[in-house]
């Protein structure tokens, strides 16, 4: 347990440093591309706060968004039901959202996501996580990957990595098609004061997940940018992006949170993929890259 200085943690600070987060990974995301820009759209929620979506084309992200958002007001049923919450109360949520769709079918796939709910009743917790959804995976990669976070991790509680990439591989599994979403990552959610952790305790690793995405992205991104592939690599990144869509609609919390709390659908609906495709019944043929890929989309593994 890392116990860390006790400070005032409240939601105009956490806003303040989310959006800051925001600021600081779009800056490091325009480099990295070298000729992309982020285009912001600002918004409002009709029942109370808003946020800055912000939208990236370039030259080796294809796609990506990097949201901030922050929204209050009534508590919807849905909600209170899927939390498990009695009582009407007023709702506060938080965070920053990213998911990033390259060019390039040897970078991969990543999302992330950290996020504070606070209750008027006086609840509140953290969450987040980052996951990797490579088209092609490749060991080393993903060893570096999962390195990094098990890492940052490490830094507050040796129990906090076993534990959240467990719950990463459980949480991104596409049921129906009995294969997890990507390598997975780490998965976390309702981090309150349990086990003599503060607020602060919490915040401070919810920012230390943070500011672990583009040490971890940006490498990957540069390695692998400029490799060659072919036409039929490139209909393979389409068919992967075809099982992160069928994910994010069908099985994504996040997704269904925000669509049922009246948030902006543009914003909700950036992690799809510019250009997708399904094939009936597509196999791969046997020993290939694609088919190892597919035998490495499964809980468990232990990359590091």
């Amino acid at each position: 347990m890392n116990t860390r200085t006790p400070e005032q943690v409240n939601t105009s600070n956490i806003k303040k440093w989310l959006m800051s987060l925001q600021d600081d990974i779009c800056q490091q995301l325009e480099t990295a591309d070298g000729v992309g820009k982020f285009k912001e759209d600002a918004w409002d929620r009709p029942g109370g706060g808003g946020g800055r979506t912000r939208i990236f084309e370039g030259k080796h992200i294809e796609k990506g968004g990097v949201n901030f958002s922050a929204v209050h007001g009534d508590m919807p049923e849905k909600i209170s039901t899927a939390l498990k919450l009695e009582g009407n109360a007023q709702f506060f949520a938080t965070g920053v959202s990213i998911v990033l769709h390259p060019t390039n079918p040897h970078v991969p796939i990543i999302h992330m996501n950290v996020r504070y709910f606070e209750m008027s009743t006086g609840q509140w917790w953290f969450g987040g996580g980052i996951d990797l959804t490579p088209h092609y995976v490749v060991e080393e990669d993903a060893t570096f990957f999962h390195q990094h976070l098990k890492d940052a991790c490490d830094r507050y509680d040796a129990s906090f990595y076993p534990k959240f990439k467990t719950w990463a591989d459980d949480y991104f599994y596409i049921k129906h098609r009995k294969e997890t979403r990507g390598i997975g990552g780490i998965f976390y959610d309702r981090l309150s004061h349990q086990d003599g952790y503060s607020k602060a305790d919490r915040f401070e690793f919810t920012k230390d997940i943070g500011t672990t995405f583009c040490k971890i992205y940006i490498p990957l991104l540069h390695q692998n940018k400029d490799k060659s592939f072919t036409e039929d690599q490139k209909k393979w990144q389409l068919l992967r992006r075809g099982r992160y869509v069928e994910f994010n609609l069908v099985w994504d919390k996040g997704t269904k949170f925000g669509l049922d709390t009246d948030g902006r659908t543009e914003s909700i609906l950036m992690s799809l993929p510019p250009n997708v495709n399904w094939v009936y019944n597509h196999i791969p043929e046997p020993n290939s890259p694609e088919a190892k890929t597919l035998s490495l989309l499964k809980k468990g593994i232990n990359w590091v």
